[in-house]
C-alpha cells in the first residue's frame, strides 16, 4: 500500500504524491533541449532531489544521464584537483556500469579511456574535461550532467575552478565536445554565490557560473495538482472526503510548499486516522477539521524544515527583523530581489513575491515562525504573563470565551500602554495582543494570521480551539465610516468561515474615545466590538 513520504526521494509506485510530468517536460523543453546550463535553487525540503529522480528517467529516451550527488563526497574529496577529479570519476564509473543504457551507448572501451585517468600520479581538472570531452564526443546520444546537492561544496576552491572549467567548455561547445545541458541542485544559487576565487582574495559576488540560465519552472503545487494526489488516495481508501476542498484547504496552509503537503497529508492518515480507527471503525478526518487538527500537532513538532528555519532566522538577523515586522506590523514591503534579507529569505522558501510586496511563503511557516517569537518574547512580556494569569476564567468545557478574552484585554492594554502615542500603539498594539492570546489558547489551540486582509492598518487573526473557530479583526482606527466598513468587511469574512459571530479590537487614539466592549449586529452577523 503505498503512503505520505516526507523522508528522501518520492518513488509514484511506493507513494502518494503529486504527478510531476507537466514539470519535467517543460524542464526539458525550455532547458534541456535548449542546451541550457542551469540551477534548480529551492528551500530545503522543497522536492528537488525527486524532481532530478524523475527528471533522468524522463530524458532517458533522448540522452544520456549522469547523475551524481556531491553529498556522496567527502571533505577530503575536495584538497585538492586530483583528488577531486578522482572522486569525480569514481562517481561517474559507479553509475556507467549500473546502466547498461549508458554502456551500450557509451561503450565500455570508450568509457575505460575515462577510467584510467583515475589512475594517473598527477591529474588536473584539465585532463578530467578532457577525458569528458572524449566521452562526450564518443557518446551516441547527447550527455547530460546532474549534480545534486551542490552547494555543499560550493566553499571548495577546488569546487570553483570545476565549475570555471564547465564556463569554458560552454563557451567553445561549438568547436570542443561537451554536455548537451548541464543542472546543479542545491538550496543555494551557485551563480550568486559569495565566492573566494584565491586564497588571498576577499570574499566577493564572482562566481565562475554566470552563464547558468535563469530558472523559472514553478516547483510550488497547486490546489488541481494536490486534489489529483488525493484521488489516488481516495481509490485506496475510500474515506468519503470531498477531495476538491480538502485539497484547497490543505493549500491554503502550505502554498503548495512540497515536504508541507505530505507532512499534512501523512500527519492526516498515519496519527488522526490511525489513532481513531483503533477506537471506531467510522471516522474520517479528511475535512476542514482534521487539517486544523494535523497543523495543531505540526506545530509542537521538531523537522529538519523547522530547524533549518530557526538557524537562518539566527544566521540572518536583517531577514528575521523584516519578518517580525510583516507579521506583528503587517508591514507592506516592496519585494526587492536586490535586498540581500529579500533575496536571502526567497533563496530559502521563507518569502515570496506577491502582486510586488514580500509575504511569508505560506501560513504554516508563518505559524512557526509566530510561535518562535512569541515564545522567545514571553519572558519578558507582560502581555504574556497576564493571559497566562487568567486564562482559567476564559476558558472552560463549552470552549473558549472570546468575548471575555476581549475585554481583559481592553483593561489590562488601557491600564499598562493607555498613556502611550499613535506611533508606538501601531507598531506594537497587535503584537501585545497576540503575546496576551499565545498562552490562553496554547495546549489546545492555535492562531494565524489571514494574509488576505493583511496591511498596516488592518489583520484578521482566525483562532482555532476544541474544532471552534474565531475571527477576530485587528485594526487602527480611522473614523466612524472607516469603522463601519470594517465591520461589513468582517461580517461578509464571517460567511467564508460559516461562522455567525465575529471579534473587533480597535486601537483608537481618540483622546475622546470610549474604551470598552460592545455587540452590534452586521447584515445578520453579531459583531462583539472591543476599543482600546
Amino acid at each position: 500500500m503505498r503512503y505520505f513520504n516526507t523522508e528522501g526521494i518520492c518513488i509514484p509506485e511506493e507513494h502518494y504524491m503529486v504527478r510531476l510530468d507537466e514539470r519535467l517536460e517543460e524542464i526539458k523543453r525550455l532547458y534541456v533541449d535548449r542546451g541550457k546550463y542551469f540551477v534548480i535553487n529551492r528551500g530545503r525540503q522543497y522536492g528537488k532531489t525527486t524532481t532530478l529522480h524523475a527528471l533522468e528517467i524522463y530524458l532517458e529516451k533522448e540522452y544520456l544521464v549522469f547523475s551524481l550527488d556531491f553529498q556522496m563526497l567527502s571533505t577530503v574529496d575536495f584538497k585538492d584537483e586530483q583528488t577531486f577529479a578522482t572522486a569525480f570519476i569514481s562517481q561517474m564509473e559507479d553509475i556507467f556500469f549500473r546502466r547498461q543504457t549508458l554502456r551500450e551507448s557509451i561503450g565500455t572501451e570508450t568509457f575505460e579511456r575515462l577510467s584510467l585517468l583515475r589512475r594517473q600520479n598527477e591529474l588536473s581538472l584539465k585532463d578530467l574535461f578532457k577525458g569528458l570531452s572524449q566521452l562526450c564526443e564518443a557518446a551516441v546520444k547527447p550527455v547530460v550532467l546532474m549534480i545534486d546537492e551542490v552547494d555543499s561544496a560550493s566553499n571548495n576552491q577546488v569546487f570553483i575552478d570545476f565549475l570555471a572549467q564547465l564556463r569554458g567548455y560552454y563557451l567553445q561547445r561549438q568547436d570542443i565536445p561537451i554536455f548537451r545541458a548541464v543542472i546543479l541542485v542545491g538550496v543555494y544559487d551557485i551563480k550568486n554565490l559569495k565566492l573566494k576565487m584565491r586564497p588571498n582574495e576577499e570574499h566577493q559576488y564572482n562566481s565562475p557560473w554566470n552563464i547558468a540560465a535563469n530558472f523559472d519552472v514553478v516547483m510550488d503545487f497547486s490546489a488541481g495538482q494536490i486534489a489529483e494526489m488525493l484521488r489516488e488516495y481516495e481509490a485506496d481508501h475510500q474515506t468519503g472526503m470531498n477531495v476538491p476542498a480538502v485539497a484547497e484547504e490543505i493549500y491554503q496552509y502550505t502554498s503548495g510548499y512540497p515536504y508541507l503537503v505530505s507532512l499534512v497529508c501523512k500527519t492526516i492518515d498515519e496519527t488522526l486516522q490511525l489513532q481513531t480507527e483503533k477506537v471506531s471503525s467510522r471516522c474520517n478526518w479528511w475535512t476542514r477539521e482534521g487539517i486544523t487538527e494535523a497543523v495543531n500537532r505540526i506545530m509542537k513538532i521538531k523537522t529538519p524544515l523547522f530547524d533549518s528555519m530557526i538557524k537562518q532566522l539566527d544566521a540572518y538577523p536583517d531577514m528575521r527583523e523584516m519578518l517580525e515586522d510583516i507579521i506583528y506590523q503587517g508591514k507592506r514591503i516592496p519585494f526587492s530581489p536586490d535586498t540581500k534579507s529579500i533575496s536571502m529569505g526567497v533563496m530559502f522558501g521563507f518569502l515570496k513575491d506577491r502582486g510586488g510586496q514580500v509575504i511569508v511563503s505560506n501560513r504554516i511557516f508563518e505559524m512557526r515562525m509566530l510561535n518562535m517569537f512569541a515564545s522567545e518574547e514571553s519572558v519578558n512580556s507582560s502581555a504574556f504573563r497576564y493571559g497566562e494569569n487568567n486564562k482559567p476564567q476564559f476558558v472552560s468545557e463549552a470552549g473558549l470565551n472570546m468575548e471575555l478574552v476581549l475585554e481583559k484585554f481592553v483593561e489590562y492594554f488601557t491600564d499598562i500602554y493607555g498613556d502611550n502615542d499613535e506611533k508606538f500603539v501601531e507598531a506594537y498594539g497587535r503584537k501585545f495582543f497576540l503575546l496576551y492570546l499565545k498562552p490562553i489558547i496554547n495546549g489546545t489551540g492555535n492562531y494565524y494570521l489571514e494574509a488576505q486582509t493583511r496591511d498596516a492598518s488592518r489583520t484578521d487573526v482566525i483562532v482555532d480551539y476544541l474544532g471552534e473557530q474565531y475571527v477576530v479583526e485587528l485594526k487602527i482606527w480611522r473614523g466612524n465610516e472607516y469603522n463601519e466598513r470594517g465591520e461589513r468587511q468582517l461580517a461578509e469574512y464571517l460567511d467564508y468561515y460559516h461562522l455567525d459571530k465575529g471579534y473587533l479590537l480597535s486601537f483608537n487614539f481618540n483622546r475622546k474615545k470610549e474604551t470598552g466592549v460592545k455587540v452590534v449586529q452586521v447584515n445578520g452577523k453579531v459583531i462583539v466590538e472591543a476599543v482600546v
